[in-house]
């Protein structure tokens, strides 16, 4: 055989080898198969990790077609990606996947979180700014004019020397922020706008129009600086603004409830920028229009309703979503400037969510626990009390509904087990953390120690865990001789 023949051979046996990478408008389709090579093809690829019975995921498709299609239309280098974490679940694994959809960019031999909105143009902007340059060239007063405008917020640094260490400190924090940044070393500019050697300038299209770093320029400092000022005194919960409030470094917020049709922003947002100034960097003011239906939620998750409207609470973007009520509910100046003083003094006190207690809670099968009496029913060391924590819209809860009524029916005459449940969304526990919904936790007789169960949710699964005493199921490699993968409950869907 000749050696060309030989190499022809080699090349198209390799070629043959790679698996085809498919397309679904404009998006690549990966699986394990082609995924590597798909890295290796592409310096920039935004990947969606999906399932495809999610709603969030079904919600994002036509914007994440949209957005691939316009990066085809300015002959982006930038590809966009999509992998059905469903059947990919070794990949998913492998990128630390457990909610859906994830977004994850591939940029020259790194994975970074995307971390702006699934807004088309959010997308789009977000991927060529992770693509280019850590900070744009601004030789020109012209060009810095052209800059700033463009852009909502944009952060330019004004260093003479590109290669000093602050610039490169600039630079750092430019590679690695969303934001827009500039940089320029031309004297003219520095003169345009009255900056010195070595300053760095947030510039913005909202309230003081523009702030300048002080102090040691240091990449904490700097990621701080930005943090604080990059967000307006009162910003609006919108599909735009959400990621960036619970994902952004103020975890304290206080949220203020109030309608636009009935005229609450025109009557309070001017004036509650003076408190929310003084605690700048520390709590962040988030206002909620409460006439978008997809608010409702977060009412609920406050224990409030429409009708209470305006209305105003503080809660701690943590685990255990720690939630202040004011003791003076108006929307003035000196009652906001109150309720905030107290919880960053540390002086008011938490707000737990409890139910009336109803009259016939003990009377069927399934006790009805509330806050006020949960201590007394689980603490009682004659018997094994067996509790599910739900909330009322999460579906796993409700396929476990019938099941845990059928287990109460089974053990209705036991004198010693008590089925139980509480609803974790209306009856706050300030000793017991729920993270997910639905959990069983058994309350053991005379220890009270409690025991999660992490096996099957099936009648078969839970009577074994009562009758071993907690033994079976307590941990999550046990008990899984009969799950099948329905059900498996998923974080991402709660």
């Amino acid at each position: 055989m000749k050696l060309s023949t030989l190499i022809f051979l080699v090349i198209f046996s390799f070629t043959a080898s790679l698996a085809k990478i498919e397309t679904e408008d404009a998006v690549l389709v990966l699986t394990k198969d082609n995924f590597d090579e798909a890295i290796a093809q592409n310096d920039y690829m935004l990947i969606e990790f999906y399932a495809p019975w999610c709603g969030h995921c079904k919600a994002l498709a036509p914007k994440y077609a949209k957005a691939a299609k316009k990066l085809q239309e300015i002959d982006s280098s930038v590809k966009l990606a999509k992998v059905d974490a469903t059947v990919e679940f070794k990949l998913a694994e492998m990128h630390g996947i457990n909610a859906y959809p994830t977004l994850k960019f591939y940029r020259k031999g790194a994975f970074i979180d995307y971390s702006d909105s699934r807004e088309v143009d959010d997308i789009v902007n977000w991927v060529i700014k992770k693509s280019g340059p850590a900070a744009k060239d601004l030789p020109t007063v012209d060009e810095a004019k052209s800059f700033i405008e463009a852009h909502d917020i944009a952060i330019v640094g004004f260093f003479k020397d590109v290669e000093s260490p602050e610039a490169k400190v600039f630079m750092e924090v430019g590679n690695a922020n969303d934001y827009m940044f500039g940089i320029t070393s031309n004297e003219e500019v520095f003169k345009e706008y009255g900056v010195e050697d070595g300053k760095v300038v947030l510039f913005k299209k909202f309230d003081e129009g523009k702030n300048e770093f002080s102090g040691e320029l240091s990449v904490t400092q700097l990621e701080n600086f930005i943090a604080v000022h990059s967000f307006p005194l009162v910003v609006e919960f919108n599909e735009h603004t959400a990621p960036k409030i619970f994902s952004g470094d103020i975890k304290s917020h206080l949220l203020l409830f109030l309608s636009k049709e009935a005229g609450h922003f025109d009557e309070y947002v001017e004036k509650i920028k003076e408190p929310a100034k003084k605690f700048r960097g520390e709590v962040l003011f988030v206002t909620i229009n409460t006439d978008e239906a997809d608010r409702t939620r977060i009412l609920e998750f406050c224990g409030l309703k429409k009708s209470d409207v305006p209305v105003m609470r503080i809660i701690e973007v943590k685990n255990d979503m720690a939630k202040y009520k004011p003791e003076k509910p108006e929307l003035s100046n000196e009652n906001i400037l109150e309720f905030v003083t107290g919880f960053v003094e540390g002086t008011l006190k938490r707000h737990y969510f409890m139910q009336e207690l109803p009259e016939d809670w003990d009377k069927n099968p399934v006790k009805v626990l509330v806050g006020s009496n949960f201590h007394e029913v689980v603490n009682n060391k004659s018997k094994n009390v067996l509790v599910e924590f739900y909330v009322t819209w999460c579906t796993h809860c409700q396929k476990l509904m019938p099941i845990f009524e059928e287990l109460g029916e089974k053990y209705k005459d036991s004198e010693d087990v008590v089925i139980a449940k509480i609803d974790a969304a209306e009856n706050e526990l300030p000793d017991v953390e729920i993270i997910n919904y639905p959990t069983i936790i058994l309350f053991k007789k005379e220890t009270n120690e409690a025991v999660q169960y992490y096996g099957v949710r099936t009648l078969k699964g839970l009577t074994k865990f009562l009758e071993t005493d907690g033994a079976y199921g307590r941990a999550v490699d046990e008990a899984q001789e009969e799950i099948e993968d329905d059900d498996v409950p998923r974080k991402d869907e709660l």
